[in-house]
């Protein structure tokens, strides 16, 4: 026997206390949507625990809870916090509407509805919706790549969480937005992906590699780059920038293509010092953990050979932040070191 079709049609929630006013909504949504109807506040947040709606359209003035009331809960809830409200209300005054948005509302709408403007409107913010969880999977696909990565490798989970807020750290404090440190943030774990490609007997080696499996292991960041290949999202975009150049130098000794200053791009000067500070400070199967102290020392003495000179200062400066993260973030339990090595 098939399968049933199962209706994935947006799941709208409909709350007002005026039965008529709910009639004139499903006739203008009911062949587009699915509906759900409430009656009042309490009905309505009852509803949307036992199933969460893609969107709500939300009357003002109801009897024991007002819509802004319901909004201000509903937001208040991480579990119900991002479903978008639109405000469907007789308030026509600007300080109403301004209200409705203050407490968390997407829109405005004023009664009486127009049908073309509800279908506008609600069509709008589920493609908003939509494109969301669009980024939200492209991040958790970033995520478990990353993830990935570090089975391969002998670092840990939290070597990557703490690089990653090292270089967020360092991004907010030379002056790049909020968002695109928060961008970088989630990139940042990229950096090592390209591992993925490398056998095992040169990744894992306990000792020192020959010039040949150093060949081998610096095919990295192009493999790196190839696994993300090209993509119009923006953090895609970035983590493969990062996987390709994060073992640039700034005086062009890196790899894999030899740039030099600020021909490297911006995010990868920041990953390079992020990553090799935690590299120095964590303990390795191959290596001890230096002191912050040294790890700091040997930074600031590759500032103008491997790190920008611009970038070093301000990360030494951030020390107290970088113990932070370093705390927050501690390796569980570190693996036996069977040498002792610096760099």
């Amino acid at each position: 026997m098939l399968p049933s079709h199962e209706d994935r049609r947006p799941r709208l929630l409909l709350v007002d206390d005026e039965p008529t006013n709910l009639h004139v909504l499903r006739q203008i949504l009911g062949s587009s949507y699915r509906l759900q109807f409430a009656t009042d506040g309490a009905k309505a947040l009852q509803l949307v625990q036992q199933r969460k709606p893609d969107l709500i359209l939300l009357d003002i003035m109801m009897p024991t809870l007002s819509g802004y009331e319901v909004c201000r809960q509903l937001k208040a809830s991480a579990q119900t916090q991002n479903i978008p409200v639109i405000f469907v209300s007789a308030l026509s005054e600007m300080g109403d509407e301004a209200e409705g948005f203050d407490v968390g509302g997407v829109d405005y709408i004023v009664k009486p509805v127009r049908a073309p403007i509800v279908l506008a409107r609600v069509r709008t913010h589920l493609s908003l919706v939509r494109t969301e969880a669009l980024r939200q999977s492209r991040l958790h696909i970033v995520q478990r790549l990353g993830r990935a990565a570090e089975y391969k490798d002998n670092e840990t989970g939290m070597h990557v969480l703490r690089m990653s807020h090292f270089s967020h750290a360092l991004a907010l404090a030379i002056g790049c937005s909020p968002e695109w440190a928060d961008e970088l943030l989630h990139a940042a774990p990229m950096h090592d992906v390209g591992k993925i490609g490398i056998p095992d007997a040169v990744l894992l080696k306990p000792g020192p590699l020959t010039d040949s499996e150093w060949q081998i292991m610096r095919q990295h960041p192009a493999i790196g780059a190839e696994i993300l290949g090209e993509d119009d999202s923006g953090i895609l975009q970035l983590a493969r920038s990062i996987a390709l150049t994060h073992h640039e130098k700034w005086d062009g000794s890196g790899y894999p293509a030899g740039l030099s200053g600020n021909a490297i791009p911006l995010a990868a000067r920041i990953v390079a010092i992020a990553d090799v500070f935690d590299a120095l400070t964590s303990v390795r199967p191959y290596k001890r953990a230096w002191s912050v102290d040294d790890a700091m020392a040997h930074i600031q003495g590759q500032a103008g050979l491997h790190f920008d000179p611009d970038l070093v200062p301000v990360f030494l400066s951030l020390r107290e932040q970088l113990e932070t993260i370093r705390q927050r973030w501690k390796d569980e339990a570190p693996e036996p070191v069977i040498a002792d090595c610096l760099g």
